[in-house]
């Protein structure tokens, strides 16, 4: 019986056993593999190194081009892919649309597809509707009641001379047993972002772990099927980023639940590479004391 109950024990209090020879083999394997698929992510088009412009948009008409009588003036790397005037985009806080309206000789595409003169973007689909001509792409975000127009530059030079990320070693202490504890009622949970603004998000549980015989929590929000945490640790700004880091778990477990909390998967948001995003910063609770030397660094590849 004692083995039994030992077993037991130690599944519910979040240790992690060792893993044998051919387990640890593969864990190391798999860790690498998830590592390069977030960089090539990282590295792909429209994604966060192409980022080189986000700007307000007031109430009504906003022209857009390279020319400084815009009301947005866009970087001048981007003088070669049309007139100075590429169009206007027209905010209607009131009803919370955002139209685009294309100067009579620009051609922009969406998803592939040409198009000319007026279209509205769309603000609450799954996925940005990025709109392009030539290596510039864009589209407008509307949060709060306010909007802003994103611009992407796929030929930016942090893009292209990007030299890739650097990572802990992966390390299976790091690939820790957690007990997923749901709230009765899922509550908000009220974050900041680095512009200091505040962000409401659905706080569904929180996940409860052990490192070193302590115990720790971190609360959890809802994204779909899944659980994402936003958590910063004893390293942040000395070895990895100052603002966090973020992990996702594809499916959620059930309340009361054990699950597989892998830091050794866990990467620097979007600020870490841009000035153009907007990340969440961890609330108090998520502020750990422990040193977690596992996943993404601060440095990148010489």
């Amino acid at each position: 019986m004692y083995p039994i109950v030992l077993s037991l024990l130690l599944i519910a209090v979040g240790f992690t056993t060792k893993l044998r020879g051919d387990e640890e083999a593969k864990f190391i394997q798999e860790t690498k593999a998830w590592q390069s698929e977030r960089e090539v992510k990282l590295k792909g088009e429209n994604g966060w190194l192409t980022l080189v412009g986000r700007f307000p948009l007031k109430e009504g008409v906003n022209r857009f081009g390279v020319g400084t009588d815009n009301e947005v003036v866009l970087p001048s790397d981007l003088k070669e892919i049309g007139p100075t005037r590429l169009g206007s985009i027209t905010v209607n806080a009131l009803a919370g649309t955002a139209s685009l309206k294309l100067a009579d000789d620009v051609v922009m595409k969406s998803e592939g597809n040409e198009f000319r003169g007026e279209r509205a973007f769309v603000l609450n689909g799954e996925t940005r509707d990025w709109v392009a001509c030539g290596r510039m792409s864009m589209h407008v975000i509307a949060r709060d009641g306010k909007f802003f127009l994103r611009v992407a530059d796929n030929e930016s030079e942090q893009r292209t001379q990007f030299p890739g990320c650097t990572w802990f070693e992966p390390n299976s202490k790091w690939r820790v047993e957690a007990k997923y504890v749901a709230y009765g009622e899922e509550k908000i949970l009220v974050i900041n972002n680095i512009l200091g603004e505040r962000l409401e998000q659905p706080c569904c549980g929180y996940a409860e772990f052990r490192v070193d015989d302590v115990s720790y929590r971190l609360d959890a929000i809802r994204e779909g099927e899944g659980l994402f945490f936003v958590f910063r640790d004893a390293t942040a700004g000395e070895i990895t980023y100052g603002g966090g880091r973020f992990i996702d778990i594809e499916k959620g477990p059930a309340d009361g639940e054990m699950f597989i909390l892998d830091f050794n998967r866990a990467y620097n948001p979007p600020c870490a590479f841009s000035k153009y995003t907007t990340c969440p910063l961890p609330p108090p609770q998520n502020i750990l004391k422990v040193r977690i030397e596992a996943g993404e660094t601060l440095k990148r590849k010489e």
